[in-house]
Protein backbone atom coordinates (compact mmCIF):
# COMPACT_ATOMS: atom_id res chain seq x y z
CA UNK A 1 0.00 0.00 0.00
CA UNK A 2 1.28 3.32 -0.61
CA UNK A 3 0.13 6.20 1.09
CA UNK A 4 0.72 10.10 0.63
CA UNK A 5 -1.20 10.20 -2.54
CA UNK A 6 -4.65 11.43 -4.00
CA UNK A 7 -7.33 8.39 -4.41
CA UNK A 8 -10.23 7.98 -6.72
CA UNK A 9 -12.70 6.86 -4.33
CA UNK A 10 -16.49 7.21 -5.74
CA UNK A 11 -17.92 8.21 -9.22
CA UNK A 12 -19.74 12.34 -8.27
CA UNK A 13 -22.99 10.88 -9.20
CA UNK A 14 -22.97 7.90 -6.56
CA UNK A 15 -22.53 11.14 -3.66
CA UNK A 16 -25.95 13.03 -3.48
CA UNK A 17 -26.39 15.75 -0.23
CA UNK A 18 -29.45 13.40 1.25
CA UNK A 19 -27.60 10.44 2.30
CA UNK A 20 -24.23 9.25 3.62
CA UNK A 21 -21.86 6.53 1.17
CA UNK A 22 -19.31 4.38 2.42
CA UNK A 23 -16.27 3.32 0.49
CA UNK A 24 -13.00 1.79 1.06
CA UNK A 25 -9.64 2.60 0.52
CA UNK A 26 -6.53 0.93 1.26
CA UNK A 27 -8.43 -0.72 4.00
CA UNK A 28 -9.58 2.86 5.29
CA UNK A 29 -13.39 2.38 5.43
CA UNK A 30 -14.44 6.43 4.58
CA UNK A 31 -17.51 8.24 4.66
CA UNK A 32 -18.77 10.36 1.97
CA UNK A 33 -21.17 12.77 1.30
CA UNK A 34 -22.14 16.42 0.21
CA UNK A 35 -22.61 19.17 2.58
CA UNK A 36 -25.73 21.39 2.43
CA UNK A 37 -23.95 23.75 -0.43
CA UNK A 38 -23.17 20.17 -2.44
CA UNK A 39 -19.22 20.15 -1.26
CA UNK A 40 -17.92 16.67 -1.17
CA UNK A 41 -16.10 15.38 2.37
CA UNK A 42 -14.65 12.30 3.47
CA UNK A 43 -14.69 11.43 7.39
CA UNK A 44 -13.07 7.38 8.24
CA UNK A 45 -16.08 5.90 9.12
CA UNK A 46 -15.35 4.99 12.98
CA UNK A 47 -16.86 7.15 15.88
CA UNK A 48 -13.45 8.27 17.68
CA UNK A 49 -15.26 7.34 21.34
CA UNK A 50 -16.49 3.75 20.96
CA UNK A 51 -15.96 2.91 16.89
CA UNK A 52 -19.30 3.04 15.38
CA UNK A 53 -19.33 3.61 11.52
CA UNK A 54 -20.55 7.16 11.08
CA UNK A 55 -21.69 5.69 8.11
CA UNK A 56 -25.26 4.70 10.52
CA UNK A 57 -25.88 7.76 11.74
CA UNK A 58 -27.78 11.38 11.31
CA UNK A 59 -26.62 14.32 8.78
CA UNK A 60 -28.02 17.38 8.74
CA UNK A 61 -25.80 18.85 5.86
CA UNK A 62 -23.29 20.20 8.06
CA UNK A 63 -22.68 17.54 11.30
CA UNK A 64 -22.52 13.67 11.56
CA UNK A 65 -23.80 12.68 14.75
CA UNK A 66 -23.12 9.06 15.58
CA UNK A 67 -26.22 7.14 15.96
CA UNK A 68 -24.49 5.03 19.56
CA UNK A 69 -24.20 8.28 21.64
CA UNK A 70 -24.97 11.37 19.77
CA UNK A 71 -21.40 12.69 19.22
CA UNK A 72 -21.51 15.17 16.25
CA UNK A 73 -18.48 16.33 14.27
CA UNK A 74 -18.17 18.48 11.32
CA UNK A 75 -18.52 16.71 8.21
CA UNK A 76 -15.06 18.38 6.36
CA UNK A 77 -12.72 18.50 9.27
CA UNK A 78 -13.48 15.94 11.38
CA UNK A 79 -13.79 18.20 14.68
CA UNK A 80 -16.29 17.07 17.49
CA UNK A 81 -18.75 19.29 18.25
CA UNK A 82 -20.89 18.06 20.95
CA UNK A 83 -20.88 15.26 23.20
CA UNK A 84 -24.49 14.96 24.73
CA UNK A 85 -23.17 13.01 28.00
CA UNK A 86 -21.54 15.73 28.98
CA UNK A 87 -22.20 17.49 32.24
CA UNK A 88 -21.95 21.92 32.53
CA UNK A 89 -19.40 20.75 35.60
CA UNK A 90 -17.14 18.64 33.18
CA UNK A 91 -14.34 20.34 31.51
CA UNK A 92 -13.44 17.82 28.49
CA UNK A 93 -11.81 19.87 25.57
CA UNK A 94 -14.52 18.79 23.15
CA UNK A 95 -12.70 20.75 20.29
CA UNK A 96 -9.51 18.77 20.39
CA UNK A 97 -11.03 15.55 19.71
CA UNK A 98 -11.38 14.38 15.51
CA UNK A 99 -12.72 11.74 13.59
CA UNK A 100 -10.11 11.25 11.19
CA UNK A 101 -11.04 13.72 7.96
CA UNK A 102 -9.49 13.33 4.98
CA UNK A 103 -8.93 16.13 2.12
CA UNK A 104 -11.40 15.66 -0.59
CA UNK A 105 -11.45 16.82 -4.12
CA UNK A 106 -13.75 16.15 -7.11
CA UNK A 107 -12.52 16.40 -10.88
CA UNK A 108 -13.60 14.48 -14.15
CA UNK A 109 -16.62 12.98 -12.48
CA UNK A 110 -14.69 11.42 -9.63
CA UNK A 111 -14.34 11.99 -5.95
CA UNK A 112 -10.89 11.77 -5.05
CA UNK A 113 -9.58 11.09 -1.21
CA UNK A 114 -6.16 11.90 0.13
CA UNK A 115 -4.67 9.17 1.63
CA UNK A 116 -1.85 10.25 3.99
CA UNK A 117 0.77 7.62 5.49
CA UNK A 118 -1.56 6.14 8.87
CA UNK A 119 -0.79 7.82 12.09
CA UNK A 120 0.77 4.88 15.06
CA UNK A 121 -1.33 2.94 16.83
CA UNK A 122 -2.65 4.81 19.42
CA UNK A 123 -1.47 8.17 18.11
CA UNK A 124 -5.42 9.23 18.64
CA UNK A 125 -7.08 11.41 15.96
CA UNK A 126 -5.86 14.76 14.91
CA UNK A 127 -6.59 17.53 12.12
CA UNK A 128 -6.65 16.60 8.56
CA UNK A 129 -2.85 16.56 6.50
CA UNK A 130 -2.82 19.26 3.97
CA UNK A 131 -1.97 17.31 0.64
CA UNK A 132 1.06 18.98 -1.49
CA UNK A 133 -0.82 18.51 -4.58
CA UNK A 134 -4.27 18.98 -6.10
CA UNK A 135 -5.91 15.29 -7.64
CA UNK A 136 -5.20 14.41 -10.90
CA UNK A 137 -7.20 15.42 -14.01
CA UNK A 138 -7.23 13.90 -17.56
CA UNK A 139 -5.41 16.03 -19.34
CA UNK A 140 -7.66 18.02 -21.77
CA UNK A 141 -6.29 20.30 -24.66
CA UNK A 142 -9.57 22.64 -25.24
CA UNK A 143 -12.38 23.50 -26.87
CA UNK A 144 -15.33 21.04 -27.32
CA UNK A 145 -15.02 17.89 -26.33
CA UNK A 146 -16.72 14.90 -24.52
CA UNK A 147 -15.94 12.33 -21.50
CA UNK A 148 -16.81 9.28 -20.59
CA UNK A 149 -15.77 7.11 -17.67
CA UNK A 150 -16.34 3.69 -16.54
CA UNK A 151 -15.40 1.12 -13.27
CA UNK A 152 -14.71 -2.34 -12.74
CA UNK A 153 -13.69 -4.84 -9.62
CA UNK A 154 -10.68 -6.51 -9.77
CA UNK A 155 -10.24 -9.29 -7.66
CA UNK A 156 -6.72 -9.15 -7.13
CA UNK A 157 -3.63 -7.21 -5.33
CA UNK A 158 -3.05 -3.31 -6.74
CA UNK A 159 0.29 -4.71 -7.70
CA UNK A 160 -1.17 -6.86 -10.39
CA UNK A 161 -3.52 -4.77 -11.41
CA UNK A 162 -0.98 -2.38 -12.26
CA UNK A 163 1.94 -4.32 -14.13
CA UNK A 164 -1.42 -5.68 -15.91
CA UNK A 165 -2.40 -2.38 -16.84
CA UNK A 166 0.99 -1.66 -18.19
CA UNK A 167 1.68 -5.00 -19.57
CA UNK A 168 2.60 -4.73 -23.73
CA UNK A 169 2.48 -8.16 -24.46
CA UNK A 170 -0.86 -9.49 -23.35
CA UNK A 171 -3.12 -7.47 -26.01
CA UNK A 172 -3.45 -10.32 -28.66
CA UNK A 173 -3.99 -13.03 -26.49
CA UNK A 174 -6.50 -11.03 -24.21
CA UNK A 175 -8.16 -8.30 -25.87
CA UNK A 176 -8.99 -9.98 -29.47
CA UNK A 177 -11.88 -8.55 -30.72
CA UNK A 178 -12.65 -8.04 -34.88
CA UNK A 179 -12.16 -4.34 -34.16
CA UNK A 180 -9.25 -4.54 -32.76
CA UNK A 181 -6.74 -7.38 -33.60
CA UNK A 182 -6.00 -11.22 -33.36
CA UNK A 183 -3.13 -13.33 -32.35
CA UNK A 184 -2.47 -13.36 -36.08
CA UNK A 185 -1.06 -9.60 -36.16
CA UNK A 186 1.39 -9.69 -34.17
CA UNK A 187 5.19 -8.50 -35.10
CA UNK A 188 8.08 -7.18 -33.50
CA UNK A 189 7.64 -3.47 -31.72
CA UNK A 190 10.36 -1.37 -30.43
CA UNK A 191 9.53 1.70 -28.26
CA UNK A 192 11.33 4.17 -26.76
CA UNK A 193 11.51 5.01 -22.74
CA UNK A 194 12.23 8.18 -20.54
CA UNK A 195 12.31 9.00 -17.00
CA UNK A 196 9.76 11.29 -15.78
CA UNK A 197 9.30 12.37 -11.98
CA UNK A 198 7.39 9.99 -9.78
CA UNK A 199 7.44 7.32 -12.91
CA UNK A 200 7.83 6.77 -16.86
CA UNK A 201 7.34 7.63 -20.09
CA UNK A 202 6.58 5.99 -23.24
CA UNK A 203 7.72 8.79 -25.86
CA UNK A 204 5.58 10.04 -28.53
CA UNK A 205 5.58 7.29 -31.38
CA UNK A 206 3.50 6.61 -34.11
CA UNK A 207 0.76 4.04 -32.67
CA UNK A 208 0.22 0.48 -33.89
CA UNK A 209 -0.34 -0.34 -37.49
CA UNK A 210 -2.26 -3.93 -36.65
CA UNK A 211 -5.19 -1.71 -34.99
CA UNK A 212 -8.32 -1.40 -36.84
CA UNK A 213 -9.13 2.19 -34.43
CA UNK A 214 -6.19 3.82 -35.52
CA UNK A 215 -6.52 2.83 -39.42
CA UNK A 216 -9.87 4.83 -39.17
CA UNK A 217 -8.29 7.47 -37.42
CA UNK A 218 -5.65 8.18 -39.78
CA UNK A 219 -8.50 8.17 -42.78
CA UNK A 220 -10.73 10.34 -40.63
CA UNK A 221 -8.07 12.99 -39.30
CA UNK A 222 -5.99 13.38 -42.67
CA UNK A 223 -2.54 15.00 -40.38
CA UNK A 224 0.58 14.26 -41.11
CA UNK A 225 1.12 12.38 -38.13
CA UNK A 226 -0.13 10.82 -35.07
CA UNK A 227 1.61 9.80 -31.84
CA UNK A 228 0.62 8.42 -28.92
CA UNK A 229 2.18 9.04 -25.68
CA UNK A 230 1.98 7.29 -22.38
CA UNK A 231 2.99 7.83 -18.23
CA UNK A 232 2.39 5.82 -15.55
CA UNK A 233 3.35 7.95 -12.51
CA UNK A 234 2.71 6.19 -8.67
CA UNK A 235 0.65 5.68 -7.07
CA UNK A 236 -1.48 4.17 -9.66
CA UNK A 237 -1.94 6.28 -12.53
CA UNK A 238 -1.77 5.39 -16.52
CA UNK A 239 -2.55 8.14 -18.27
CA UNK A 240 -2.67 8.25 -22.28
CA UNK A 241 -2.70 11.15 -24.89
CA UNK A 242 -2.95 10.37 -28.99
CA UNK A 243 -2.57 13.67 -31.07
CA UNK A 244 -3.63 13.93 -34.66
CA UNK A 245 -3.40 17.48 -36.16
CA UNK A 246 -6.26 19.31 -34.70
CA UNK A 247 -7.68 16.17 -32.99
CA UNK A 248 -6.91 14.57 -29.96
CA UNK A 249 -7.65 11.70 -26.85
CA UNK A 250 -6.84 11.38 -23.30
CA UNK A 251 -7.47 9.23 -20.73
CA UNK A 252 -6.83 8.93 -17.35
CA UNK A 253 -6.89 4.99 -15.57
CA UNK A 254 -5.97 4.39 -12.33
CA UNK A 255 -6.35 0.69 -10.06
CA UNK A 256 -6.75 1.52 -6.67
CA UNK A 257 -6.35 -0.87 -3.73
CA UNK A 258 -9.35 -1.34 -1.73
CA UNK A 259 -7.91 -4.18 -0.40
CA UNK A 260 -4.87 -6.11 0.24
CA UNK A 261 -6.45 -8.43 -2.56
CA UNK A 262 -9.34 -6.33 -4.47
CA UNK A 263 -8.66 -3.43 -6.15
CA UNK A 264 -10.82 -0.99 -8.84
CA UNK A 265 -9.73 0.23 -11.92
CA UNK A 266 -11.53 3.40 -13.55
CA UNK A 267 -10.83 4.98 -16.77
CA UNK A 268 -12.21 8.52 -17.38
CA UNK A 269 -11.68 9.38 -21.61
CA UNK A 270 -11.94 12.60 -23.44
CA UNK A 271 -11.55 13.60 -26.88
CA UNK A 272 -12.59 15.58 -29.65
CA UNK A 273 -12.24 13.34 -32.40
CA UNK A 274 -15.26 11.87 -33.44
CA UNK A 275 -17.83 14.22 -32.23
CA UNK A 276 -19.91 13.83 -34.95
CA UNK A 277 -20.65 10.24 -34.27
CA UNK A 278 -23.74 9.51 -33.12
CA UNK A 279 -23.78 7.92 -29.57
CA UNK A 280 -20.13 8.75 -29.48
CA UNK A 281 -19.72 8.41 -25.37
CA UNK A 282 -22.01 5.08 -24.92
CA UNK A 283 -20.01 3.86 -28.45
CA UNK A 284 -16.48 4.35 -26.68
CA UNK A 285 -17.98 3.43 -23.45
CA UNK A 286 -18.63 0.09 -24.77
CA UNK A 287 -15.12 -0.30 -26.38
CA UNK A 288 -13.60 0.39 -22.83
CA UNK A 289 -16.24 -2.09 -20.93
CA UNK A 290 -15.08 -4.52 -23.19
CA UNK A 291 -11.73 -4.11 -22.39
CA UNK A 292 -12.13 -3.81 -19.27
CA UNK A 293 -14.22 -6.97 -18.94
CA UNK A 294 -11.52 -9.14 -20.61
CA UNK A 295 -9.13 -7.40 -18.35
CA UNK A 296 -11.37 -8.68 -15.32
CA UNK A 297 -11.55 -11.79 -16.01
CA UNK A 298 -7.91 -12.15 -17.05
CA UNK A 299 -7.46 -11.57 -13.14
CA UNK A 300 -10.06 -13.64 -11.90
CA UNK A 301 -8.90 -16.50 -13.88
CA UNK A 302 -4.97 -15.41 -12.53
CA UNK A 303 -6.26 -15.33 -8.90
CA UNK A 304 -7.30 -18.76 -8.87
CA UNK A 305 -3.44 -19.62 -9.73
CA UNK A 306 -1.99 -17.18 -7.16
CA UNK A 307 -3.65 -18.59 -4.30
CA UNK A 308 -1.21 -21.31 -4.73
CA UNK A 309 1.71 -19.08 -3.94
CA UNK A 310 3.12 -20.10 -7.44
CA UNK A 311 7.21 -19.05 -8.57
CA UNK A 312 6.51 -16.04 -10.83
CA UNK A 313 9.32 -14.15 -12.83
CA UNK A 314 9.76 -11.00 -15.17
CA UNK A 315 11.57 -11.13 -18.55
CA UNK A 316 13.26 -8.10 -20.12
CA UNK A 317 12.34 -6.44 -22.40
CA UNK A 318 8.64 -6.74 -22.82
CA UNK A 319 8.34 -6.78 -18.22
CA UNK A 320 10.59 -4.38 -17.67
CA UNK A 321 8.14 -1.73 -17.31
CA UNK A 322 6.37 -3.73 -14.77
CA UNK A 323 10.24 -3.90 -13.16
CA UNK A 324 10.52 0.14 -13.19
CA UNK A 325 7.16 0.09 -11.24
CA UNK A 326 8.15 -2.32 -7.95
CA UNK A 327 11.47 -0.16 -8.13
CA UNK A 328 9.82 2.79 -8.09
CA UNK A 329 7.44 1.88 -5.06
CA UNK A 330 10.63 0.36 -3.51
CA UNK A 331 12.45 3.75 -4.18
CA UNK A 332 9.82 5.89 -3.00
CA UNK A 333 8.65 3.47 0.37
CA UNK A 334 12.29 3.97 1.37
CA UNK A 335 12.83 8.17 1.03
CA UNK A 336 9.94 7.46 3.12
CA UNK A 337 11.65 6.27 5.92
CA UNK A 338 14.99 8.03 5.48
CA UNK A 339 13.65 11.17 4.76
CA UNK A 340 15.96 11.66 1.93
CA UNK A 341 15.00 12.24 -1.80
CA UNK A 342 13.58 9.47 -3.86
CA UNK A 343 16.07 7.54 -6.39
CA UNK A 344 14.92 7.04 -9.44
CA UNK A 345 15.63 3.73 -11.06
CA UNK A 346 16.15 4.86 -14.57
CA UNK A 347 19.14 6.89 -15.23
CA UNK A 348 18.13 7.87 -19.01
CA UNK A 349 16.12 6.62 -22.03
CA UNK A 350 15.94 3.10 -22.65
CA UNK A 351 14.80 1.51 -26.24
CA UNK A 352 12.28 -2.18 -25.50
CA UNK A 353 11.88 -4.07 -27.55
CA UNK A 354 8.93 -6.96 -27.77
CA UNK A 355 6.51 -9.36 -29.84
CA UNK A 356 2.98 -8.18 -29.81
Amino acid sequence: MLYGFWYRALPSGQVSRNRLQKAMLLETPLVIGRDRNGKAFALRDACPHRGMPLSCGRFDGQQLECSYHGWKFDAHTGQCQLIPSLTSDQELKVDRIYAGSYPCEESDDYVWVFIPEPPPPGAGFTKAVVPSSSAPRVPNFGGKHQIAYLSAELPCSVDHGIIGLMDPAHGPFVHQAWWWRSRHSIHEKQKNFEPIPMGFRMSAHTPSSNSAPYKLLRLYADADSITTTIDFVLPNLRLETIRAGKYWFSSLTTVTPITRSHCRIDVVACWNIFRWVPLGPALLKFVFAKFVEQDRRTMENQSEGLKHNPHLMLIDDADRPAKWYFQLKAAYLESCRNGGEMRHPMSGPVTLKWRS
